[in-house]
């Protein structure tokens, strides 16, 4: 993949679809295909088929994803798991169809088993049962990266995959009910310190841990793998760090200023207690994350109130 080449980002309105392409033009890429929805619906299968065959893409970054949070995923199941699939579907047939010399398709680290060991390795895959509040979206991004495999094996095509940790950063999705679990913190903190709360609840104990990667340092890795790796088996993205909720919701309300009490609703649930990736493969080729927690969520906090922040790289992060 050379500067001059013709890549397309699916998903490029999208956190983690934007911070590819804006990361791809920092390093000199100059011909990047980025449609909107109204462009180019993804689900739709002629649709797919005419960009593929008007822009002819050497490259494609497959970040196009219906997500969500515990909520959502456990309100709109179907419509988690008949989106993604059609994505998927159409975008990485389509590559083959039209001879794209390489694709890499984004997965997520839920797709591991609910119970399995920590940190997560590659291998774990569909070592075990899937975390039940979120299962339709993890079977369609493991149907995508089978489909990779199967491409690659069947058609001898340059498909790839990856699966980033929970992920957070500049134009992140900030609903109240359907955001992951950064994103929402930092809205519903946000919202409580400028209200003068005196407390407020998180949902769940507390306890369970997460990872956090900034949305800039997955995309280093992506471009990383699209120019270096080139096999068949998965590739985690993740920062190696652990902090539980409890942690992570008052280091938030400290960014945003509000001072009044945490408290926990237990009758909602965790989720897995711990889930963080075993990311040796990618530091293997070079990679490590640059933006640490902290500073991520000034950031993040930042661009939900629509100005910018100058990260320790002094790369001036805004939308």
């Amino acid at each position: 993949m050379h500067s001059s080449s013709k890549i397309w980002v699916a998903g490029s309105r999208g956190m983690v679809g934007s911070a590819i392409k804006r990361r791809l033009e920092q390093h000199g890429y100059t011909r990047i295909f980025a449609p909107t929805r109204q462009e180019v619906n993804l689900t739709r299968q002629m649709e797919v088929e005419g960009f593929f065959a008007r822009e002819k893409p050497e490259y494609v970054i497959l970040a196009a994803a219906k997500v969500g949070g515990i909520h959502a995923n456990d309100t709109y199941p179907a419509e988690f798991i008949y989106s993604n699939l059609a994505i998927q579907n159409n975008v990485i047939h389509s590559a083959y169809k039209h001879k794209v010399k390489k694709l890499l398709f984004l997965g997520s680290s839920c797709i591991y088993p609910k119970d399995a060991p920590q940190p997560m390795l590659e291998e774990h895959l569909l070592s075990g049962p899937l975390e039940p509040t979120n299962e339709p979206y993890a079977v369609a991004k493991i149907a995508g990266i089978k489909m990779c495999q199967s491409y690659r094996r069947q058609y001898g095509c340059n498909f790839i995959a990856c699966q980033p940790t929970n992920l957070y950063g500049p134009n992140d999705n900030y609903d109240r009910m359907n955001a992951h679990v950064m994103p929402a913190l930092i809205r519903k903190f946000h919202e409580a310190a400028e209200n003068r709360q005196e407390s407020y609840t998180v949902w769940g104990s507390g306890k369970a841990k997460r990872e956090f990667l900034y949305v800039d340092d997955l995309a280093e890795a992506c471009i990383l793998l699209m120019k270096e790796y080139n096999d068949l088996d998965i590739v985690n993205i993740g920062s190696s760090e652990e902090i539980s909720i409890a942690e992570l919701a008052a280091l938030i309300a400290k960014t945003v200023g509000f001072h009044g009490r945490l408290e926990f609703d237990l009758s909602k649930p965790d989720g897995p207690l711990r889930k963080w990736v075993d990311s040796s493969k990618i530091r293997a080729l070079g990679w490590k994350p640059k933006i640490g927690l902290a500073e991520g969520i000034q950031a993040a906090y930042a661009d939900f109130l629509g100005g910018k922040v100058r990260l320790g790289n002094n790369k001036s992060l805004s939308q």
